[in-house]
C-alpha cells in the first residue's frame, strides 16, 4: 500500500492596513488559477482562498507542494495588495460584514442554513489518505475516530473570535458545530450500511449529495480517500506537514493491524466527544481520557504515546522526521498558544494578526 496524500488548506485574505478580513473579489483565485489550475478555488466567503495539492506520493512530495501553494498564493495576494493568514479564525473581523461569493451552490447553502452558514467564517486543514477499498476505508474510519481529538489538540489555532479571547484553544469547531452533520461520526458496521444512510438522506431531501456530510472524518464522496477534517489550519507549513504525516501514519498502522487480523477498539461517539471538547478548550495543555485505563492523562503524554503507537510504520513511509516534529509542537506550543502569547505580551489583536501573516509564510 502506498498511502498517498492530499492536503487542502484554507487561508484568510487580509488587508495589510486595517488587518481586517477583506473580499478579494476572487482576483487572487483568477490570477493564481492561470498557474495553479484547479489547485486554488474560491470559498463561500470572499475573504477565503482554498488550495489543494495534487496527489502526493509521500510526505516530502506533500511538503514541496504545500510550500509551493502557500508561497504562490502569498505572492499573488501581495501583487493585489493583500496578505494571507493561516489561522482557524480571524482575531477580530466580524462575519456580519463579510461578502458571500456569488455562486448558486453557496446561495443554496445559505438559503437552507441561513445565519449558521453566513457566520461560518472559519479556516480548516483537510488531509486525504488514499484508500481504494471502501470496506477497509470504513473499518479504518471507525478506528481513527478515537484519535481525532489528539490530532485536533495538536492543530488548535483559533483562540479569538470577533475581537474576544474565547478561552478556547480552538473556537473554530464551536462555530462549525452549528451546521448539521458535523462532528465525530458514529460507527458504521460496513460500507453498505453507510451507503444506506447516505441514500436515505438523499431520498428524504436532507441533502442532495454526500458532500453535505461534513463530519470530522469521512470516506470522501468523490475521491478514493479517507478525509480527516477536524483540524484548524496550522500557522506554519511544518505544523501542517507534521499533522498530515501523523494522519498518514495512523492509516498505515491501523491498516497493518487489520491485515494481521488485529483490531483497534471502537469507542462510542459520546466518549470521543468528551476528549474533543477538552482538545478544543485546552489544546495540548489539558488532560484527556484514556478510555482503556479509564482515567485522565496529560494530553502531552498521550501525544507521545500516539507517536509510539505509529512508530513501526514511520521508516517504511519515510516520515519519521515529520512525525517527530510533534515534539517541537509540544515544546513550543500550538498556533493558539503562540497567538495567545503575542496577545499576552502586547494586548493588541493587530499584533496577533501580524504574527499570523508572518508565520504563514515562515521559511518559505
Amino acid at each position: 500500500m502506498k498511502f498517498t496524500l492530499g492536503i487542502e488548506e484554507e487561508y484568510q485574505v487580509i488587508d495589510p492596513i486595517t488587518r481586517e478580513l477583506v473580499s478579494h473579489d476572487q482576483q487572487i483565485v483568477m490570477n493564481a488559477s492561470k498557474v495553479l489550475n484547479d489547485q486554488v478555488k474560491a470559498e463561500m466567503h470572499q475573504a477565503v482562498v482554498e488550495v489543494g495539492t495534487n496527489i502526493c506520493n509521500d510526505i516530502q512530495d506533500a511538503r514541496e507542494q504545500i510550500t509551493h501553494l502557500r508561497k504562490s498564493i502569498s505572492t499573488f495576494a501581495g501583487e493585489l495588495g493583500y496578505k494571507i493568514g493561516a489561522a482557524g479564525t480571524h482575531p477580530f473581523s466580524k462575519w456580519e460584514t463579510q461578502l458571500i461569493t456569488p455562486n448558486p451552490r453557496y446561495h443554496e447553502i445559505i438559503d437552507e442554513l441561513q445565519d449558521t452558514a453566513r457566520s461560518n467564517l472559519i479556516f480548516g486543514l483537510h488531509v486525504h489518505v488514499g484508500m481504494e477499498d471502501k470496506n477497509m476505508a470504513m473499518h479504518l474510519v471507525n478506528a481513527m475516530r478515537y484519535f481525532l481529538p489528539h490530532l485536533y489538540a495538536l492543530s488548535t489555532n483559533s483562540p479569538f473570535w470577533e475581537g474576544r479571547n474565547t478561552g478556547f484553544k480552538s473556537f473554530r469547531s464551536k462555530v462549525f458545530d452549528k451546521f448539521p452533520r458535523t462532528g465525530i461520526p458514529g460507527v458504521f458496521n460496513s460500507y453498505a450500511q453507510y451507503e444506506n444512510y447516505v441514500n436515505l438522506l438523499v431520498k428524504t431531501k436532507c441533502i442532495d449529495n454526500p458532500k453535505k456530510i461534513w463530519w470530522d472524518i469521512r470516506i470522501h464522496p468523490v475521491f478514493p480517500t479517507i478525509e480527516v477534517r477536524i483540524c484548524d489550519v496550522p500557522l506554519t507549513v511544518d505544523e501542517t506537514i507534521c499533522i498530515a504525516a501523523l494522519i498518514q501514519a495512523l492509516v498505515a498502522k491501523l491498516h497493518k493491524l487489520r491485515s494481521q487480523n488485529l483490531n483497534f477498539m471502537n469507542y462510542h461517539r459520546a466518549l470521543i466527544n468528551e476528549n474533543k471538547w477538552r482538545a478544543g478548550r485546552y489544546g495540548i495543555d489539558g488532560k484527556m481520557i484514556d478510555f482503556g485505563l479509564e482515567k485522565e492523562v496529560e494530553t502531552k503524554l498521550l501525544m507521545r504515546e500516539f507517536v509510539d503507537f505509529v512508530d513501526d510504520v514511520l521508516d517504511e513511509l519515510g516520515s519519521r522526521k515529520e512525525v517527530e516534529y510533534v515534539f517541537e509542537i509540544l515544546k513550543n506550543g500550538t498556533g493558539a498558544d503562540r497567538q495567545l502569547k503575542v496577545f499576552e505580551e502586547t494586548n493588541d489583536l493587530i499584533k496577533v494578526v501580524d504574527f499570523i501573516t508572518e508565520q504563514t509564510i515562515l521559511g518559505l
